[in-house]
């Protein structure tokens, strides 16, 4: 019994007809379908010819109970209507993304394998698909894609950045790149300033800077890592802090004309990137200004070393040619030196002379030149002025010195003063420098030979 059992159909149910049978295997295959979908996906459905739900599994569904949704448009589904719907293919698709709504709003990215269903004729009455929901795999996936993005420009940035030696070149590669990378109008480096200078456009790439700099210094004086905010031209103004080692309080602002759509969080944090670069280039470019001031003053008393007044005198005196008018070189020793240094130390020597370097340039107006040439030997170059107006500048030199520097070295014999040499340069004269100095070292060292201690004019030069 027990063998004819095993190898025998069931009594009963070989006396059942064979439709009955038919409609049986039909249910058992229809179960176990929705069993296999229930176990791999997170949504299964079928529609009918009007697109309306007639199958939804598993109860509920994305927060949504399948009674309520049984009759419904599958459209209403859909988050996003411009992008692709499962609910109505036209041919059998697999692996395609879809944003759908949850019950509570929120939104759910799907990944589909969707088919048509079709009846004899070949009309499409219906759709049938599952889908498994990635929502959290595809916002991971796009955190690594975004990083992906920024590091690609920020290696991007730094290639260019690279291929320039002087820091005002790697800053202007810097912005052309950060600006094409997010599409913006224009870019620019802003340093907030004491008023009245407020805030200052230090570097700039496209257009609109000047419109957008008072919106960019407001913005950096909040509170956050990037801010962004409508100009009063209407351009959207996107803007990161990057204040450098060094104390100096700057940004990168970056914008777009206006009507554009607001700046959005992976631009944001692409910004909040490249303004750790603009750091970095904004502390080479200070480094920088530093050794090229560190080349050109005398590291004692902050005056122009001799070769930058040399630079500096050239450029000065061409700028008086154009304008046909004249100028005035004066040399200046100080008398009596050496014994401060031999009898009292360097340390009062060089107390010496840092007041005589305060001194004259106190004497000249800032935009004439002051330099120590080495030693105890200066030299102040006037723009614009004859030899008269040099020497009543001399004479208070010549009167003021003694006097101030007598407090300083109380009792030292003999007493300090300045022996002043005077060469006037008239307009169109074309005498180059060179002549200039030697005229005027000439006349201070006559003042040297006849007692010291007063300013003496050359001769100008024969034509």
């Amino acid at each position: 019994m027990s063998a004819l059992s095993a190898d025998c159909p069931n009594v009963e149910e070989a006396a059942r007809p064979p439709v009955e049978l038919l409609r049986g295997a039909l249910l058992d295959s229809r179960q176990r379908w929705r069993d296999l979908v229930t176990m791999a996906a997170d949504f299964a459905f079928e529609t009918d010819s009007a697109g309306r739900f007639v199958f939804v599994n598993p109860d509920p569904t994305l927060g949504w109970p399948a009674g309520l949704l049984i009759g419904q448009p599958a459209e209403l589904l859909m988050a996003d209507r411009n992008g692709f719907s499962p609910f109505r293919p036209t041919a059998e698709l697999r692996g395609r993304r879809a944003w759908l709504k949850r019950n509570d709003g929120t939104p759910a990215c799907l990944r589909f394998a969707v088919a048509p269903l079709c009846d004899p004729q070949g009309r499409i009455i219906g759709a049938r698909g599952i889908g498994v929901d990635i929502t959290t795999q595809d916002a991971r996936e796009a955190q690594i894609a975004a990083a992906l993005r920024r590091g690609e420009v920020l290696d991007h940035i730094l290639s260019r950045i690279g291929q320039e030696v002087l820091a005002p070149n790697m800053m202007r590669a810097a912005l052309d790149a950060l600006m094409n990378a997010l599409g913006a109008e224009g870019a620019a480096v802003i340093t907030l300033h004491a008023e009245p200078l407020g805030p200052v456009l230090a570097h700039q790439a496209g257009g609109g800077a000047a419109g957008i700099a008072p919106t960019a210094g407001a913005l950096l004086t909040e509170p956050g890592d990037t801010q962004q905010a409508s100009s009063e031209d209407g351009r959207l103004v996107l803007v990161s802090s990057c204040q450098t080692r060094f104390g100096e309080h700057a940004g990168i602002a970056v914008w777009r004309v206006g009507g554009s759509r607001a700046w959005d969080q992976e631009e944001r944090l692409l910004l909040r990137s490249a303004a750790n670069l603009i750091r970095v280039v904004l502390e080479h470019e200070a480094i920088q200004r530093e050794m090229v001031r560190q080349a050109r003053t005398d590291p004692l008393t902050g005056l122009l070393n001799r070769r930058a007044f040399l630079e500096e005198i050239e450029r000065h005196i061409e700028r008086l040619d154009r304008e046909n008018l004249p100028g005035t070189l004066l040399f200046a020793d100080v008398d009596n030196f050496k014994p401060v240094n031999d009898l009292l130390g360097h340390e009062l020597g060089d107390d010496v002379l840092l007041h005589v370097a305060l001194l004259l340039r106190s004497t000249v107006r800032p935009s004439d030149l002051v330099a120590r040439l080495g030693g105890d030997e200066f030299a102040v170059w006037l723009n614009g002025a004859d030899q008269l107006t040099a020497a009543e500048r001399a004479e208070q030199l010549r009167t003021q010195a003694p006097r101030e520097l007598r407090q300083l070295v109380a009792g030292t014999s003999p007493p300090l003063s300045l022996s002043i040499g005077i060469a006037s340069r008239s307009p169109g004269s074309h005498e180059p420098v060179e002549s200039l100095m030697r005229r005027a070292d000439a006349a201070m060292y006559e003042v040297k030979r006849q007692g010291r201690g007063h300013w003496r004019v050359a001769p100008e030069e024969a034509v």
